[in-house]
């Protein structure tokens, strides 16, 4: 297009946009018509007819310079409004944000639903525990045995009886005893060397078990153990170290709550089976005071931790339904070799099925803890991310995750069951009996209901603490931070929520921006 041309349409078209009269680097014309290889707007169609009226009836604007730094940037789609832009411009999004949630009323649901459950575990606590009763221990029950902390100082092959020219059947240990009716007294103990005693060298320390007659006699001491008070004490230290560094105050908080755990186990459930109550009851009533304890003296005291021990204590009573049920069905009577010397000591009855519902409900707790918190807080996370998701996106998106993980933690049930039973199943395989007759057996049914019934208790657990989670969370208020503002996996979230929504913007070359 030539000078004089250019000049004749300024001057009939006076009020026109100049970048509508400009040439490009290849003397043609540019205008605000898309090329022919790009593909159409986000919106399409009409739309796409508006905003380029839109633009052709409005001074070119230019390119806005990068923000500095730490500055916020301009959406560059003007559908969504995410926060004060700079300019004039307003968007047309009606994305008026979440309602006005009533966490309030939700928490007050929550805590109503939960404190049945907290006063019932209080109440059956002091009805169960054994005040009065006084149990019988050591001697009392025909246990004569005390032990008594020794080191090796010598040891070499001898006869194992007395005068026998035979020199190679037993090893010949010099004791020296550490505390116990004669301190630091030496004594020989001959043991024997066949696979089934263990090996001991010079500087072990052993144990003794020490029968409480004539302590000047050797034979009123019995090597019987090993003693590893400090390896384990070093164990413990580690792994409360590595807790610490890794959950800080939140695990010092794990810490005591392991420890409670302990407390409610020894000082609580173990006596009051020895009193003779109910197994699975006292069980059902430690589990209890276990998950309340733990719970919120790990997470808090808040509707996510509320959200987890309500699921909690559903998915644990499905595992107690399903245990009894199982237990009678299959006629497992949990009369195993322990148990039964158990009885015989004790001279009193024990509900040995009992005894084992018992070990399912407790053992099942744990890993019950586990789920329900991970899936809780999943939920929240993404309820966090994405405030806009409805109870149906936020149970979807839950669910998606508590598949992968109830896929690992049932696969880790059977493996920890079977890793405990391994010398059963080896003695098993020696035996030549069908694979029928050894999963039917006694000792390995009870193996296999206590597995299979924690392991629906773990599946069934996802879509129940799922599903409460979602229809608490989308009521809990939607903590949103600036744009700029939060952790780096707050951002991070609110990216990987937000990236299906926003619509991809292709920028045209420079040469062919409107313009130029």
């Amino acid at each position: 297009m030539s000078a004089n041309r250019v000049a004749g349409v300024l001057k009939a078209r006076p009020n026109a946009p100049l970048r509508a009269a400009t040439s490009g680097p290849h003397n043609c014309p540019v205008t605000d018509r898309r090329p022919t290889g790009e593909p159409p707007e986000p919106g399409g169609g009409h739309r796409a007819r508006h905003r380029r009226a839109a633009d052709q009836a409005q001074p070119p604007v230019q390119p806005a310079a990068d923000p500095p730094q730490g500055g916020r940037r301009t959406n560059p789609d003007p559908r969504r409004d995410d926060g004060p832009a700079t300019g004039h411009g307003h968007g047309h999004g009606h994305g008026h944000g979440p309602a006005e949630p009533a966490s309030r009323q939700v928490k007050r649901v929550l805590a109503i639903a939960l404190a049945p459950f907290a006063l019932a575990a209080v109440v059956g606590f002091l009805l169960l525990y054994p005040f009065d009763h006084q149990q019988r221990t050591g001697a009392d029950l025909g246990f004569g045995q005390y032990p008594v902390n020794a080191v090796i100082v010598s040891a070499a092959a001898g006869s194992c009886t007395q005068g026998s020219p035979d020199e190679s059947g037993c090893v010949v240990l010099g004791v020296q005893m550490q505390d116990g009716p004669r301190p630091d007294r030496t004594i020989e103990q001959t043991v024997p060397t066949d696979p089934g005693t263990p090996r001991f060298a010079v500087g072990d320390h052993v144990v003794l078990s020490y029968a409480g007659a004539n302590p000047d006699d050797p034979t009123s001491y019995q090597v019987v153990d090993f003693q590893r008070g400090m390896p384990l004490l070093v164990l413990a230290l580690v792994f409360a170290a590595a807790v610490i560094v890794l959950g800080r105050w939140q695990g010092v908080a794990a810490l005591v709550a392991l420890g409670l755990s302990f407390v409610v186990l020894i000082g609580f459930v173990l006596p009051a089976i020895l009193a003779g109550e109910d197994p699975l009851l006292v069980a059902v009533v430690g589990a209890g005071l276990i998950m309340f304890v733990v719970l919120y003296l790990t997470h808090g005291f808040s509707a996510r931790t509320s959200t987890a021990v309500l699921g909690t204590l559903l998915s644990l009573a499905l595992i107690g339904l399903l245990s009894v049920v199982f237990s009678a069905a299959t006629s497992l009577t949990g009369l195993d070799e322990d148990t039964a010397s158990l009885m015989g000591v004790l001279g009193t009855p024990i509900d040995a099925r009992g005894l084992l519902l018992a070990g399912i409900v407790i053992g099942a707790l744990g890993v019950l803890d586990d789920v329900t918190v991970t899936q809780t807080s999943a939920v929240w996370e993404l309820r966090k991310a994405n405030p806009s998701l409805s109870w149906r996106q936020l149970y979807k998106a839950g669910q998606r995750i508590g598949r992968d993980h109830v896929s690992s933690a049932v696969n880790t049930l059977v493996l920890a069951y079977a890793g405990a039973a391994l010398p059963l199943l080896l003695a098993y395989t020696l035996s030549g009996r069908t694979f029928g007759e050894v999963v039917s057996s006694q000792a390995v049914a009870q193996e296999v209901v206590r597995t299979l019934v924690g392991s629906i208790g773990l599946v069934a657990a996802v879509p129940i603490t799922t599903a409460i989670a979602a229809a608490v969370a989308i009521r809990e208020p939607a903590k949103s931070s600036g744009r700029s503002g939060g952790s780096v996996a707050d951002r991070v979230g609110r990216a990987a929520a937000t990236s299906a929504e926003t619509p991809t913007v292709r920028r045209r070359p420079p040469h062919l921006r409107p313009g130029r």
